[in-house]
């Protein structure tokens, strides 16, 4: 198995991009409301949203964009970086699937055409033990699958990456079953937090970070995060997913953040940020419990994890 468990990181001092901080952090923080004519009641509340949010501390750019999991690139982390910089992502198309009443092959332009980027700063963890705090721009999953309409009998949507072991090495080795696959179940789906994400620090998506297009669910693991995304798929039954497949005692379907259900090689109780010496606990739903919680309701997490 390839996944490893560091316990250090490389302790580098990266200077963090203040103007992002400044600007992006605040609109985040408001859930993007606009500012001008804000009553100060609003403006207040706003303000101390902001002041608990600033509790984490954004990963530098640097380390965003060169510290990640993208095995169609290799298995290290400073890999994707390596060996992507002349990936190709245009021309990019998206091709929609299954249980939907539109169902297309769509140009990317195409695809996010008409929607308005939100900017959310959410707190990522891996399944390895180590986490960053990521400004993401992207779309709100549930405007996009309200534009292609399911039918009734979609209950699940799948996400697939590109396969072209031409541009990414790791698909030359059996590392993993290719292409990569990715699921969620329709109401995780629709839930507001979860986003296709197309640029990170008010850039464009960089090929490491899953260019053009890729999945963010700030309170699953980071493996539920499909990125390079070229088919998404409407289906009633639940789809297999990579590492489910790979690794079925290890790598469940949801992959709900759960400090109190250790993975079988470690524990998940702490984590600890890209560029930190201590850890911190693991927080449930990686902290996104009251947006989420209610989604599991009945469910044991111990046996859907």
């Amino acid at each position: 198995m390839l996944i490893r468990h560091p316990d250090d990181f490389p302790s580098r001092q990266i200077t963090d991009e203040r103007l992002f901080q400044d600007r992006r952090a605040f609109l985040a923080a408001v859930g993007g409301a606009a500012l001008v004519a804000m009553p100060v009641e609003n403006l207040l509340a706003a303000s101390r949203k902001l002041a608990r949010a600033a509790q984490d501390k954004l990963t530098p750019y640097e380390a965003v964009t060169t510290y990640n999991n993208f095995y169609e690139f290799g298995t290290d982390k400073s890999d994707p970086a390596a060996n992507s910089k002349d990936f190709r992502t245009r021309p990019w198309t998206v091709q929609v699937e299954g249980e939907v009443k539109k169902p297309a092959t769509y140009a990317y332009d195409d695809f996010v055409r008409g929607f308005t980027p939100v900017e959310r700063v959410y707190r990522h963890r891996c399944v390895e033990g180590w986490s960053m705090v990521v400004p993401w721009m992207g779309i709100p999953l549930a405007s996009v699958i309200a534009r292609l309409e399911p039918t009734s009998r979609a209950k699940f949507i799948e996400f697939t990456t590109i396969l072209d072991p031409k541009q990414m090495p790791g698909q030359r080795a059996n590392i993993l079953p290719w292409p990569y696959v990715e699921g969620l179940r329709m109401d995780e789906a629709m839930n507001p937090l979860t986003l296709l994400v197309t640029g990170v620090y008010g850039k464009p998506l960089l090929p490491q970070n899953g260019a053009p297009l890729r999945l963010v669910v700030p309170w699953k693991y980071g493996f539920k995060g499909g990125k390079s995304i070229v088919n998404i798929r409407f289906s009633e039954a639940q789809p297999r997913t990579t590492w489910n497949i790979a690794a079925p005692n290890e790598y469940g379907f949801y992959a709900n953040v759960n400090p109190s259900v250790d993975h079988p090689r470690w524990s998940q109780a702490k984590e600890r940020r890209v560029g930190e010496f201590f850890k911190q606990p693991t927080l449930m739903f990686n902290g996104y419990g009251d947006q989420v919680a209610s989604l599991y309701t009945g469910m044991d997490l111990r046996k859907h994890f």
